[in-house]
This record gives structure tokens, sequence and C-alpha cells, in this order.
């Protein structure tokens, strides 16, 4: 089974998630209300932790819930792990393998607090561990870069911020989902095209703010991964103080800028960075003026709401960096130097 399959493969595996996983949400959900819990504090590595930057967001907007990310290495290799007792400490991991996210689980439940994992593996050990398991039912993954498990473990976000606030307009949301992501695949030859015009670059910045943030993030993860590009993230925010003096004609910047709060102040700086300052702007957007401001604009299936984007936008965003791993003669099957399965202490 191939990467590009694999990537194809989410519309179904969400779908399946929204038919099967309703009952496992709103058990953890029942769990979660009956603690008083203060904050959530929240424990992955590489690409679950993007995941886990997404809940930040909608577990923040939706649920009023503070995410914290855990420093692992206070548990692990410093021995000094802060008070947990009235958090509920999440654990997220594709494989459910890695020492360090299950040390975290091991020592919050020494101490009491209510732990939950998120894992494709529910008899791994990081599932053994928590008091709530949810499974992403995303079924096995070949490539070694993570694609259907990560919008698996965002859709699992989702899920669980729905199912605490009992929404039923937002349930409804969800279940327009699988067919977006169809939808945002079906625009693969312009993600190919567009990876083929910037075959030659080595070095690109990748924006997204808000909860488009996590896109951002695991776009430039899998660009490294699989086109070995430098590729540095920043929201769009962060990128203002300072790093934007990168910026010379030429330079490419990629960016994840669906409509939604800050459209306007997205639009202003990609018009900026393209007119002004001269650099190749590529942006998935399915707004018209803000792709009208890219040079390249990868156009976004709209009529969802802003906090389901990043579900949607991750597919073209894997597919970009699948094209450009071609387009570059690498093998997006056999990224060099990496493993499917990764254990940090």
């Amino acid at each position: 089974m191939s990467l590009r399959s694999e990537i194809h493969q989410q519309p179904e595996t969400l779908r399946a998630l929204l038919d099967a996983g309703w009952a496992d949400v709103e058990r953890a959900a029942a769990a979660i209300r009956a603690r008083e819990i203060d904050y959530i504090y929240l424990a992955a590595r590489g690409t679950s932790e993007h995941a886990g930057i997404y809940g930040q967001y909608v577990l923040g907007a939706f649920n009023g819930l503070p995410v914290a990310l855990a420093a692992p290495s206070l548990f692990g290799v410093y021995h000094r792990p802060p008070r947990l007792g009235r958090a509920l400490v999440v654990g997220v991991s594709q494989s459910g393998q890695s020492p360090d996210i299950v040390g975290v689980l091991d020592e919050a439940n020494r101490q009491g607090a209510l732990t939950l994992s998120i894992t494709n593996d529910p008899g791994s050990p990081l599932a053994q561990a928590a008091a709530i398991s949810l499974d992403i039912r995303a079924g096995s993954e070949r490539a070694v870069a993570a694609t259907k498990t990560y919008s698996a473990q965002l859709l699992t976000f989702a899920m669980l911020s729905v199912a605490l606030a009992g929404d039923a307009d937002r349930r409804a949301d969800l279940g327009r989902l699988p067919a977006a992501v169809a939808a945002a695949l079906q625009i693969e030859d312009d993600v190919a095209r567009a990876a083929a015009g910037l075959r030659e670059m080595g070095h690109c910045v990748v924006l997204g703010r808000g909860y488009h943030f996590a896109t951002a993030l695991e776009w430039s993860l899998k660009l490294k991964e699989l086109t070995y590009v430098v590729a540095e993230r920043y929201s769009t925010a962060e990128f203002q103080h300072g790093p934007i003096a990168l910026v010379e004609p030429g330079f490419p910047v990629l960016a994840v800028a669906p409509r939604d709060a800050g459209a306007d102040d997205t639009r202003a700086l990609l018009a900026r960075l393209s007119g002004e300052r001269g650099a190749t702007v590529l942006a998935l957007s399915d707004d018209e003026a803000t792709l009208a401001a890219a040079t390249v604009g990868l156009r976004l299936p709209g009529g969802l709401p802003a906090w389901l984007a990043p579900i949607i936008s991750i597919a073209p965003a894997q597919l970009f960096c699948y094209h450009l791993a071609l387009a570059r003669g690498f093998d997006p099957d056999a990224p060099r130097g990496l493993s499917k399965v990764t254990r940090t202490q």
C-alpha cells in the first residue's frame, strides 16, 4: 500500500470513525464531565502533537478548556513532573509505543489524574496505561509518513469537543466532512502542477494561524520528511515578529488560509509578501480574494465552518508533498532515515 493510496483513503477512514466511534467518545465525555477537570495536559510527539495543537484550539474555543502541551523530559529525563491532580492528561500517538508519552500517563495515574489515550492501536502500551482509550480506527497505515492516522486524530478531537458540549449542530457538520475531504482530493492535478513548479526550492516557510496553525505544522513536517526541504513553520502573527526578514524576491511561502475570522489579516500579509516583497506565494484557501493575492492558488472546498477546515486542508497539503518528492526525484514511500514507529525516552 502506497502513501498516495493512504492519502486517498481519508474520506473512507473519517466516515468509518464517524460511524463506529461515537459511543466510545460519548463515554469518554461522560467520564470527563464527572471529574473536576481544570485543564488538559497533552503529551505527544511529531504529527500527533500537531493533532493535539488542533485540539488545543477546538477544546479551548468550544469547551473553555485550557490545553497545555507536556514537556515529557520533565518526567523521564529530569524526574521533576508537574502537579497533575486536576488535569485530564491526554496521550496521543499513532502507534502508542513511545515510552516517554507512556511515562507521562503513568505519572498522571500515580498522581490520581484522569488519563485518556488517542491511538490507532487499542492494545498498545499507551492505550493500556490510560483510564480511557479512544481508538481512531484508521486501520493499517503502512507508509512511513502518517496521513490518514493524522486526519483521524483531528476528527477524534473534534468529536470529543462536540460530545463534551452536547452540540447537535456541530455534530451534523461533522457528518459532512468525508465528502468535503473527498472534494479536496479532487484538486490533485492542480496540486501536482504546483509542486512541479516549486521542485527546485530547497527552503520555504509554511504559514497558518488559529485552527489552521496545526496544518502549517504538519505540512512543514511532511515537506521535511518526504522532500528534504528546509521548511520553517510559523503562525502568520509570529512570522511578522522577525522571521519576515527572510523573504526576498522568489522566496517560497506556503500558506493555509481558509476563510475564517483571521482571513482579512492573512490575506493582507500574503498580498504584501507577493507584491512588495516579491515572494512566490502558494495558498490553500476557499476564499477568492486570498487565492487572488497568491502567486499560485489551490482552491479548497467551502461550506463548512473554520474549525473543521484543518481536517480538509491537510489532504491537498499531503498530496503536495507527495508530488514534490516525485518531482525532486525522491521516493515518498521510502523516506531516508525514518521508520514507522519512533520510540523516544
